[in-house]
């Protein structure tokens, strides 16, 4: 599913920016983290609140080694709201949650460091 996680992977090819546009990336809240047990790869279930425009959605996340269950609820993430949803195991994935990769190969959380608006869109 990701590509190549590394800090000297090459950049990928040029994009235009109308492509770039079609991404809808947006600022949700944690609501509810619980555990993914059936997961192949050790993984949260998320329900993140975008907001208005978009409500609630769920996804998984395969943050479990940076992140506690406790630790979630409350935390503003960044994630990609118009994928079509995608079937992870047993359950439907609604977004994709954004992170990038620690010096382990472990998923850190893309969030702002300071609080916005749920829904807010990258630009």
């Amino acid at each position: 599913m990701h590509l190549l996680h590394s800090p000297d992977a090459p950049r990928c090819e040029e994009i235009a920016f109308d492509d770039f546009l079609k991404s809808d990336i947006r600022i949700g809240t944690i609501i509810e983290a619980e555990e993914y047990p059936e997961a192949r790869k050790s993984a949260y279930k998320l329900r993140i609140d975008f907001g208005p425009a978009i409500g609630v959605k769920k996804t998984s996340a395969q943050i479990t080694a940076n992140y506690t269950l406790d630790e979630l609820p409350g935390r503003q993430v960044a994630a990609v709201v118009n994928f079509p949803p995608r079937q992870i195991g047993k359950f439907m994935s609604e977004v994709l949650t954004l992170g990038f990769a620690d010096e382990g190969g472990e998923v850190v959380l893309f969030a702002p460091d300071v609080k916005v608006p749920n829904g807010s869109r990258l630009f």
